[in-house]
């Protein structure tokens, strides 16, 4: 996993490095890889030599990294503007060096840029950009190079005005974000929330971190960690020679009801896409569910399953007495649980929550953002990993906080964050079909962080596999689990 550090680790380990270094040496560090970069897409865009570079530079390092970097690209040809935000605040040493090197300074963008160097505020920026910023961080859509085709914007450190700890953008009061919508981020030496969490993470673009001999120094906790495929792949259980269906797990569902069938039926294909070797049914829609897959073993009620090492429960199951009778023994169950959609109404309008915290096996819920208000009273509103950090500790449960970056919190502390999520699963039915894929994974022994992970994340690609065929659908997307999961290894 990749770890993400809060500004105030960033900046106490940034003080040690530079303590050991001489003066300057760790901003030449990173505005030599801020410059390789824009050097490679410029390379996509004719080359360096004679391309047009603009560069927006405010008061701060972050400003002085910009101008640095600004100045190795005009020693290899390119014309370089620089627009000063506050002119008499600008690095001194770094607006120098660009000057040195033949760039030059205007008080307002030229015609022709086929790269700007989004330089205005860094990790230190709070509330977002002020008006003349963010009219100017606007007017960059219009932006065109020789080529005619707009211009490459690249951020430094982090897309200026947007709130680096929790991911959160400001907006205008005509809705549009108060910071700089970016290509490309280049990192210097670790990630930041708002690179990989919240609407921020959109403003981003593609993220290259440059070392910079940080790693060393960032002490503490990390305020959060971004799951990758070699995690997923080194947690997914192994077969054996002497693996059958039962040591591989089973997962009982419950799900669907004669009202929505459908709902069982998807969760069923998620549950048959993991790991596990047995999948339990247990509800109104059996017969639905065996027409769609006769693999399956199907009963009326939970109490009629048999054993199962994990259930999951929720995805239209319904939220009369009856579908809450079907929960009450779900959680009734020493296994660990999968709460989804209609359970999580249940918990909160059948006052059951009281039963959670007396369990002893591990809980997962699965809200969407208007389930997390049921739950709390309240949207996840601006830092959405201390939304789902503060619901897990109060339902001593893991929350996967659905979303485009779904978060993951524990009980105790630790949040983690899918990359891979795509705003194609915004469509009925792919909760449904997570739900089941989570189950499984809990039902093959992984811990429940770890199966909430690797559900969110194989749940992601494979919405993405779906959308190469077009609109997709929730049986779409688990039809699209087997060639994802082919691919784990």
């Amino acid at each position: 996993m990749r770890r993400v550090w809060r500004v105030a680790d960033v900046r106490a380990a940034e003080a040690g490095l530079m303590a050991t270094l001489p003066p300057g040496t760790l901003m030449q560090r990173a505005a030599a890889g801020l410059a390789r970069r824009c050097a490679l897409l410029l390379a996509d865009r004719g080359g360096v030599y004679g391309a047009r570079v603009l560069v927006l530079a405010g008061s701060g390092d972050n400003g002085g990294d910009a101008l640095y970097a600004s100045a190795h690209l005009a020693r290899r040809g390119a014309a370089v503007t620089a627009l000063l935000l506050t002119p008499g605040r600008a690095h001194a040493e770094g607006l120098a060096a660009l000057r040195a090197a033949g760039g030059r300074v205007a008080d307002r963008p030229p015609a022709t840029v086929d790269l700007v160097l989004d330089g205005i505020v860094g990790i230190g920026g709070t509330g977002g950009l002020r008006e003349t910023a963010e009219q100017l961080a606007a007017s960059l859509t219009g932006q065109r190079g020789r080529d005619g085709t707009p211009a490459t914007v690249v951020a430094v450190d982090v897309p200026s005005g947007v709130a680096v700890d929790t991911g959160h953008v400001p907006l205008t009061d005509a809705g549009r974000p108060r910071a700089v919508r970016a290509d490309v981020t280049v990192a210097f030496g670790a990630l930041k929330p708002a690179l990989v969490v919240g609407p921020a993470a959109e403003l981003a673009g593609e993220v290259e971190l440059v070392d910079i001999g940080l790693t060393p120094w960032l002490r503490g906790t990390p305020a959060l960690q971004v799951i990758e495929q070699t995690d997923v792949a080194d947690w997914w259980p192994a077969l054996g020679a002497s693996s059958e269906k039962y040591t591989r797990g089973v997962v009982g569902v419950a799900t669907g009801s004669a009202t929505y069938p459908g709902a069982a039926v998807l969760s069923v294909a998620g549950a048959l896409a993991g790991p596990t070797g047995l999948v339990r049914y247990a509800g109104s829609a059996k017969d639905e569910v065996l027409h769609q897959h006769p693999s399956v073993i199907a009963t009326g009620r939970v109490a009629d399953a048999g054993r199962v090492q994990a259930w999951v429960c929720g995805s239209g199951l319904g939220t009369g007495e009856d579908s809450a009778a079907e929960l009450r023994a779900v959680l009734a169950a020493p296994v660990p649980v999968v709460l989804d959609a209609d359970a999580l109404t249940l918990l909160v309008d059948g006052k059951l929550a009281d039963r959670l915290r007396g369990r002893d096996a591990p809980i997962v819920v699965t809200p969407h953002d208007r389930e997390y208000a049921r739950l709390c009273g309240e949207m996840p509103g601006e830092d959405r990993v201390a939304a789902a950090l503060r619901l897990a500790a109060w339902m001593n449960a893991v929350v996967l906080l659905k979303g485009d970056r779904t978060v993951i919190g524990t009980p105790d502390g630790r949040a983690y964050v899918n990359p891979t999520g795509t705003p194609v699963l915004a469509t009925g039915g792919t909760g449904d079909v997570l739900a089941g894929l989570l189950g499984s994974l809990l039902a093959a022994g992984l811990a429940p962080e770890r199966a909430a992970a690797a559900a969110a994340y194989l749940h992601g690609l494979a919405g993405r596999e779906a959308a190469r065929g077009g609109p997709v659908t929730a049986p779409d997307v688990a039809a699209a689990l087997r060639p994802v999961l082919a691919r784990l290894g």
